[in-house]
């Protein structure tokens, strides 16, 4: 396969680089063979980043390989050559693995779009080809220190299976948030697979999930727990468990005393993290360290623990052995860039305009993501600063600053349900000159007694289920003079069933 060709190269380069002849005038037949060198390699690399592409991925993998073996000879040819440039086509190599063409091309909004290829490298480049993948000992690390048996390998068949799905969109939220919470884990000591797989399973990358139990954020802290590790409430009504960066730090932290705590075992941190710092270390001193693979170990711990650990081992071994396994990550630019406001807008509003170009779902999940004090709902000041990447900004400026898309958004963003019913005893607007005209000769009937109108109603009981948005909806009130007028704070205006809402700034 491919990675036979790195060393190959490598040796190439070394020997053949000492014997080059310099760079002397050159006699027309090796100017000859020098032009006749560049276009062998331009056609390998142009075979390799076609077989890239290629639906037949066996026929792909052939084809690139062979490509390859041709850019080595290329190589050697050049390094024997009077005055060939040898760095040049050593660069072309580099290029060809670090970058790919991108399948969206001939797409009329792809001009000028400052898409950063190197966001793909990670995806498009064969894992066997990929020199940072060679180099690192972290996934070695993991795989080292796991153990891999039929509890992990039905964990992968559940993730390859009926939670694929799932396993996408947590790979593509996490590259979103990639390089808010990769350096705490790097900081403590800890596999990045480790964190992705944690990830996965918690909460899909969804920074806003909340469990029935009150675990909430992407990697899921009850409250007391984040408290210990400085998450909750930061004075301005926002839970910092929400917050990729402080919950992957809290995490990072968590993860390394467990470890400290329980012989540098993985599953046995893992199942204190799900299942219960105090019963992990109960089970571990009661056992005298056994493996948690142990039945008598196992079998200590609830069966949400004993699937939770396979299920987080197995999402982090897909995450470093992903060819293996016939997946192919989805492509996903994640330059980290921001954005600020040029008029009010909500991330609503923003998620319509932006559009979904490079990206099959758009970008509200990314927006919410990265930007979690706001509601998607809340409307955001002229002038705020959010975080995105650098082809959202790109979007931004394309369509939601002005123009008829941003203008388009704006108004189904306002528009509300109520506009649309007609109440008893008001006109109905003609639809068209002639029913406008059949109306008028036709004798007006006598008006209907008018009806007696409740009051309207000064407060209400928040029921199970009720949000404050919805509650604003139903009684058409605003929703911040709603919320102001009872004290919530933004955004997430925090209800509890049975509280009574004063109503003021509604309609009805």
């Amino acid at each position: 396969m491919i990675v036979r060709h790195l060393p190959a190269l490598c040796a190439i380069v070394l020997s053949l680089s000492v014997l080059a002849p310099s760079a002397q005038a050159q006699s027309r037949r090796e100017r000859a063979e020098a032009v006749t060198l560049q276009q062998r390699m331009d056609a390998a690399e142009k075979r390799y980043r076609d077989a890239l592409l290629d639906e037949n991925e066996d026929a792909g993998a052939r084809i690139s390989a062979e490509a390859l073996t041709e850019m080595q000879a290329v190589v050697a040819a050049c390094a024997k050559l009077k005055g060939c440039e040898l760095a040049k086509k050593l660069e072309t190599y580099e290029r060809l693995l670090k970058a790919s063409p991108d399948p969206e091309s001939g797409d009329p909004e792809q001009e000028g779009d400052p898409i950063d290829e190197a966001d793909f490298a990670d995806t498009d480049v064969p894992d066997e080809a990929n020199a940072s993948s060679l180099l690192s000992e972290e996934g070695q690390r993991f795989v080292k220190m796991v153990q891999f048996n039929p509890a992990v390998q039905a964990g992968i068949r559940r993730w390859l299976t009926d939670m694929r799905p799932s396993l996408m969109d947590s790979y593509e939220n996490y590259r979103y948030m990639q390089h808010l919470m990769v350096p705490a884990f790097k900081r403590n000591g800890l596999p990045e697979a480790l964190l992705f797989g944690i990830m996965a399973k918690e909460s899909n990358g969804k920074v806003h999930a909340v469990s029935r139990a009150g675990a909430a954020g992407p990697l899921q802290f009850m409250p007391s727990t984040g408290r210990r590790f400085g998450l909750g409430n930061d004075g301005s009504g926002f839970d910092t468990r929400f917050d990729a960066r402080a919950s992957a730090d809290a995490a990072a932290q968590y993860l390394a005393e467990r470890m400290a705590q329980l012989n540098n075992s993985i599953e046995l941190s893992l199942a204190g993290y799900n299942g219960g710092e105090g019963r992990a270390l109960r089970v571990f001193e009661g056992s005298g360290g056994r493996s948690f693979w142990d039945a008598d170990v196992y079998n200590q711990f609830p069966a949400e623990t004993k699937d939770y650990v396979p299920m987080v081992v197995a999402a982090a071994w897909l995450f470093l052995h992903p060819k293996e396994y016939g997946i192919r990550w989805p492509r996903v630019s994640a330059n980290p860039a921001t954005v600020q406001l040029a008029q009010p807008a909500s991330i609503h509003e923003l998620t319509i305009c932006l559009g979904n170009y490079g990206s099959r779902d758009g970008y509200l999940r990314v927006l919410r993501n990265l930007n979690p004090r706001w509601a998607a709902e809340s409307t955001m000041p002229a002038g705020t600063q959010l975080n995105a990447t650098t082809r959202i900004a790109w979007l931004y400026n394309l369509h939601c600053r002005s123009g008829k898309r941003a203008t388009l958004a704006r108004e189904l963003v306002t528009s509300n349900v109520r506009n649309a019913l007609v109440r008893v005893g008001e006109p109905i607007p003609a639809t068209d000159a002639t029913a406008a005209a059949a109306a008028a000769d036709t004798p007006p009937a006598p008006a209907p007694a008018p009806r007696p109108q409740p009051p309207k109603p000064r407060s209400h009981k928040v029921k199970k289920g009720d949000t404050l948005n919805g509650i604003a909806d139903r009684f058409g009130c605003d929703l911040r003079t709603l919320a102001r007028a009872n004290k919530l704070k933004a955004p997430k205006y925090a209800i509890q069933p049975g509280q009574h809402l004063k109503l003021e700034g509604c309609k009805q």
